[in-house]
């Protein structure tokens, strides 16, 4: 019998010398081997943009007989049901409704998207992000169409830890902060399906000059491992009506919490002096303001 260990060996394979199609399929199936469960030929297909029968040959080229077969191998490994919440679960698939239906899906989904995003906080990149993003001079973060709201959530927060952090400016259309800077310097960037040219080719240029990557992106992206030193790749699609962002935030999150942690009196410190000034300029609700020396 093939192995789990045996499928992502043929994927890896597959996303490093298929065709274009192949690749895409390849990349999307490494990314979102926990979905897979919850897929059939004509709805991967449709994420991933190919024909059905792509999808078929792409098994067949493999060693598995069709999609089927291959979801098949993976149930030992993650098994049939691998999900928690078992009486609430079982509740949400009982419900008569197709909407019901839908939901209790989606509900699958995104718990197995969420323990995909915890695993990737045990994984080798991590330490090696964690330590970069805490330790180096300049960090640039960026996000594009409508995840520039995570681009912006995360250098807000990062700034609250670190000196040294920028949110790239869009409309400039040179990113001239980043690569026309002198000294070292990383680079975070969110983007989602469809993606941006831009996001590709900063990708690329950024790791012309020098600088380390950090992609933040859905299963789909498949030009993004030539593009970056480290690719998070995190479900998006959960039977709504548009991608869901939530996992990337999730990822976001835990990825702060771990810098926070290598920084350690540093992070503590720059907290303290950012919340006063905070206080001194803004206040909160119910707190007086602190005043400053003038």
């Amino acid at each position: 019998m093939q192995t789990t260990h045996s499928i992502r060996t043929r994927l890896t394979h597959a996303a490093n010398t298929g065709t274009r199609s192949a690749r895409a399929i390849a990349t999307f199936m490494l990314n979102s081997l926990k979905d897979l469960p919850f897929e059939t030929a004509a709805s991967l297909a449709e994420r991933i943009q190919v024909s059905e029968a792509s999808v078929g040959r792409f098994c067949r080229a493999i060693g598995y007989a069709n999609f089927k077969d291959l979801k098949e191998h993976l149930k030992d490994d993650i098994g049939d049901q691998p999900w928690l919440i078992k009486d609430q679960l079982d509740q949400l698939r009982n419900a008569s409704s197709q909407r019901e239906e839908r939901i209790a899906q989606a509900l699958e989904m995104e718990m197995a998207g969420l323990v995909h995003v915890y695993e990737y906080a045990h994984s080798p990149n991590w330490p090696r992000v964690v330590e970069r993003l805490a330790k180096c001079p300049r960090v640039f973060v960026v996000g594009f169409q409508t995840d520039r709201g995570l681009a912006m959530y995360f250098a807000n927060q990062l700034q609250y830890l670190r000196d040294g952090v920028q949110l790239l400016d869009l409309a400039a259309g040179n990113f001239a902060e980043l690569l026309a800077h002198e000294g070292e310097a990383c680079l975070v960037m969110f983007e989602g399906r469809r993606y941006s040219r831009q996001a590709k080719v900063l990708a690329s240029e950024a790791r012309a000059h020098g600088v380390a990557v950090t992609l933040m992106t859905d299963q789909f992206c498949n030009w993004g491992a030539d593009n970056s030193d480290e690719m998070f790749s995190v479900s998006t699609q959960f039977k709504q009506f548009w991608d869901s962002t939530a996992h990337l935030a999730i990822l976001s999150n835990l990825l702060l919490n771990d810098i926070f942690l290598a920084l350690g009196e540093e992070a503590e410190e720059r907290l303290l002096k950012t919340a006063r000034l905070y206080g001194a300029f803004t206040g909160h609700v119910g707190n007086p303001l602190v005043h400053i020396a003038t």
